[in-house]
């Protein structure tokens, strides 16, 4: 049933990446509350399987501005989701295109490392960071949705758990707050679909930061076998990694994201989820729970 009484016009917002972890559930949430989404996608086929003819399709990606400009054509809010390190450079073509369509409102999913300065340690915040600078500086109205990390990012443990029971990194005893998929989509569904408020910037995380080594533990308890947390060292974190065959790159922005972990640096916690979706986030324990056919 829609949300939107029948003098109030649904939002038509665009949604980037609508096909990945985030972007998906952003489109399946705007449709429960009555919009219909336009989405921008590369592989038409795959964003169909998905969503039928549920939504508006168009086709390009956030490097032509050409696409671009088309597909921001009429719409009131963009959801921009971005990666990669030439993210910078495509967050100001999506700002401008946004801009000059009069697009009412930019919703940025980004990094809780950009903060601040705009400087970052890590390369994929340093990344954000730019593309922050971007948006502000094309003047469209925005909000930026920052996170230190998805709980679905523990699913690449699996190997190491179906394996030997064992999660591995270089994070030692330090704390992060990651944020269940759910409840940051949930957040950018809130801000996609309310009035603007002005320029802002959201931190969402869970209430309570966690080591590596608690929610190691957490998931042995929902799969009902005892884990065992290895804490690494940089060196043996890189040289694990390389042997994946993970480009160099994301080799150096995760050993740094884990270095600070470590240190620190990401253990902040808020209360936006709540104050913005109205109700609490979901804990790791959860998550654990939901995803332990996953580890087994």
């Amino acid at each position: 049933m829609s949300k939107y009484s029948q003098n109030e016009r649904p939002i038509l917002p665009l949604v980037t990446g609508a096909t990945g972890n985030i972007g998906a559930r952003v489109v399946n949430g705007l449709l429960a509350r009555g919009s219909r989404p336009r989405v921008l996608v590369r592989d038409a086929g795959k964003a169909r399987a998905l969503f039928g003819d549920c939504v508006d399709y168009a086709l390009g990606d956030l490097s032509d501005p050409r696409l671009l400009a088309a597909a921001c054509a009429g719409v009131d809010a963009l959801f921009l989701v971005n990666s990669g390190a030439d993210l910078a450079r495509r967050d100001g073509l999506a700002a401008a295109a946004a801009k000059a369509a009069g697009v009412g409102h930019l919703v940025k999913l980004s990094s809780l490392g950009a903060r601040a300065t705009g400087r970052a340690a890590t390369a994929v915040a340093l990344w954000h960071a730019v593309g922050e600078v971007a948006i502000r500086d094309s003047g469209v109205p925005h909000t930026f949705i920052q996170s230190v990390g998805f709980m679905s990012n523990a699913l690449a443990w699996q190997a190491g758990i179906k394996a030997a029971g064992v999660v591995r990194a270089s994070t030692g005893d330090g704390r992060i707050a990651m944020v269940h998929p759910d409840d940051l989509a949930a957040v950018a569904i809130a801000v996609l679909t309310a009035p603007a408020q002005g320029d802002r910037t959201l931190a969402v995380t869970v209430p309570a930061a966690l080591t590596y080594a608690e929610m190691t533990a957490l998931i042995g308890a929902a799969i009902g076998r005892p884990l065992t947390f290895v804490a690494l060292s940089d060196a043996e974190a890189r040289a694990g990694l390389a042997h994946t065959g993970m480009p160099p790159a994301l080799i150096d922005a995760l050993v740094t994201l884990w270095r600070e972990v470590r240190e620190g640096q990401v253990s902040v916690v808020t209360g936006d989820v709540e104050r913005i979706t109205g109700r609490p986030p979901t804990g790791f324990p959860r998550w654990a729970e939901e995803n332990a056919a996953a580890f087994r």
